[in-house]
């Protein structure tokens, strides 16, 4: 299974949402679009995005001021790749959207294809990060970079499914993900009552106690949670 990212791009400007949609998704990627800070803000409560391009200048709630709601306020969103687009190209406001919490600068105009560069650099970045840690589950331990899954040193066999949903919870944890998010993020065709069966199995070679499960959680009315004992 190949992650296609999924990127949220938040604009008031109608034609240029329209057409970095295009070119993104012509790049193999999964793009879903907001006009301002409030609709983005429900988008982000229901899916889990790997980048968001924010405009700064909005109205009502500015870039400035939604990047910095969400990196005080959420625990969730504090590591949300950010990258910021703005008419303004001072020092002064790249410096100030930077302190923020913002992970990259973009002053418009601009090429879509230095666009595409920056977004794929931090992609590399964060995902990087996210692969070199190992993931520990009491005795167990899972290395998302090579979907290794072990039990004092001796490999736990995973099938094609069971590793790849692993996977995706790993990049989430504490996170709960619905049946449908994970059928999303699986991107491939899948019932989502199929989720259920392979998460049962999934407990059966992670807990001690599968029927009470520590690292597995199911998370009533919301889905499916991976606890970790990662620092």
């Amino acid at each position: 299974m190949t992650h296609v990212p999924h990127i949220l791009i938040v604009d008031d400007d109608e034609r240029l949402r329209e057409l970095l949609k295009k070119f993104l998704h012509e790049n193999n990627m999964r793009i879903s679009t907001a006009s301002d800070a409030a609709k983005a803000a429900e988008l982000l409560k229901i899916f889990v995005f790997d980048l968001m391009i924010l405009d700064v200048m909005m109205p009502g709630e500015t870039g400035f001021e939604f990047i910095q709601r969400l990196k005080t306020t959420s625990d969730r969103l504090q590591s949300l790749p950010v990258l910021l687009l703005t008419a303004m190209g001072e020092v002064d406001h790249r410096i100030e959207g930077l302190s923020y919490g913002a992970d990259d600068y973009l002053s418009k105009p601009f090429d879509p294809r230095e666009l595409l560069l920056r977004i794929q650099v931090i992609l590399k970045r964060t995902q990087a990060y996210d692969s070199a840690i190992k993931i520990k589950l009491g005795s167990v331990i899972y290395d998302p970079e090579t979907n290794h899954l072990s039990l004092n040193n001796n490999a736990i066999s995973l099938t094609t499914v069971e590793s790849n949903l692993l996977k995706i919870l790993s990049k989430y944890p504490g996170r709960p993900l619905s049946r449908e998010e994970l059928v999303e993020l699986y991107g491939e065709e899948m019932n989502p009552r199929t989720i259920d069966v392979q998460m049962t199995r999934l407990r059966r070679k992670i807990e001690k106690d599968p029927k009470l499960p520590r690292y597995l959680q199911t998370v009533r009315g919301k889905g499916y949670v991976l606890m970790t004992d990662t620092e």
